[in-house]
């Protein structure tokens, strides 16, 4: 059975409970054609000022007669999430809420956590005994990031792709492993690259897919995806609470600007790229990164999924020749 999830969520108990976790995100960008998805939301009823990441969730939701539950993030993520929820339950799914609570409370996230194990209908040791597994995975993905900043022997767009897909590991875990581990058998023998800008991407994962080759063209790599890297829960601790107290992303900015700020030294970054998406509330923190990051940024809206528009381009052109 396959379960949706909205964000990425505990997904050691999906897997503990014999499901398979679908990150809707996911399928959505990587569609034929997202943009139809978000037009046939908009058709249905969905308004036009309406973040089109929710769109697209909506309509691969109701469209897959595989995903009958979805494990809604309702707190933490997208504000328009209850809405989403209301009307994926219009149409016959079933919901399971979940909430990150802001202040990172240890005793209220278990209780989230034993929530969701519980409605899953698993247990609290078999979803430890699935972390475990997932833990081993996870050690790859920090190594691969590693050979990203380190080495340079990794794009910024290979970097992103694994790391995003780690919120449901492709919905298969050992083939995810599998695939990964010969990626990185092929990238160590890779030739570093190093005399390229080093770009910081923070913010959610774009809805524009061709910015990093973009940037690859003009001479810059993004050295560090801030949020898709927490997806891969890069810490790697035992605690599975603690493991998701960790995770800055559903924290607030100043959880995630502790983060950033240490990551912007580690990987000697040269420039920040803030990714915004239209409509959404996370627009009004760009004004506290700017005042915390002492380093040239960019931000950048994306609306609808697609390629990169002129405009955007000729931003991005002028941002890297200022920083040269």
């Amino acid at each position: 059975m396959k379960v949706g999830i909205t964000t990425t969520i505990p997904v050691e108990a999906v897997f503990a409970a014999g499901k398979t976790p679908v990150d809707l995100n996911n399928i959505f960008i990587t569609a034929p054609s997202p943009q139809a998805l978000v037009e046939e939301a908009e058709e249905e009823g969905y308004p036009r000022n309406i973040c089109a990441w929710i769109k697209g969730l909506y309509t691969v939701a109701k469209n897959d007669p595989e995903i009958g539950t979805i494990i809604a993030v309702t707190q933490g993520d997208c504000s328009n999430t209850h809405a989403l929820m209301e009307t994926l339950m219009l149409v016959g799914k079933e919901i399971i809420p979940f909430a990150y609570p802001f202040d990172r409370d240890y005793d209220l996230l278990a209780h989230q956590l034993e929530k969701l194990i519980a409605a899953l209908g698993t247990t609290w040791e078999e979803t430890v005994q699935v972390k475990k597994q997932l833990d081993e995975i996870r050690k790859f993905l920090v190594e691969l990031d590693y050979l990203t900043y380190a080495e340079g022997k990794v794009t910024g767009f290979e970097n992103h792709l694994w790391l995003v897909s780690s919120s449901d590991f492709n919905q298969d875990p050992k083939k995810f492993q599998k695939e990964l581990l010969e990626f990185l058998e092929e990238a160590r023998k890779r030739p570093g690259e190093k005399e390229k800008l080093r770009i910081a991407y923070i913010g959610v994962p774009p809805i524009i897919p061709d910015l990093y080759d973009y940037l690859e063209e003009r001479g810059a790599r993004v050295v560090f995806n801030e949020v898709q890297r927490q997806f891969s829960m890069p810490y790697l601790e035992e605690d599975i609470v603690r493991q998701y107290q960790l995770y800055t992303y559903p924290y607030g900015i100043f959880a995630r600007l502790k983060d950033i700020k240490e990551q912007l030294e580690l990987r000697e970054v040269d420039a920040v790229i803030h990714y915004a998406q239209s409509f959404c509330y996370r627009q009004i923190e760009d004004l506290i990164i700017r005042r915390e990051i002492k380093l040239p940024i960019l931000t950048l809206e994306g609306d609808k999924p697609g390629r990169m528009d002129a405009r955007t381009r000729m931003r991005v052109d002028a941002f890297l020749d200022m920083i040269r």
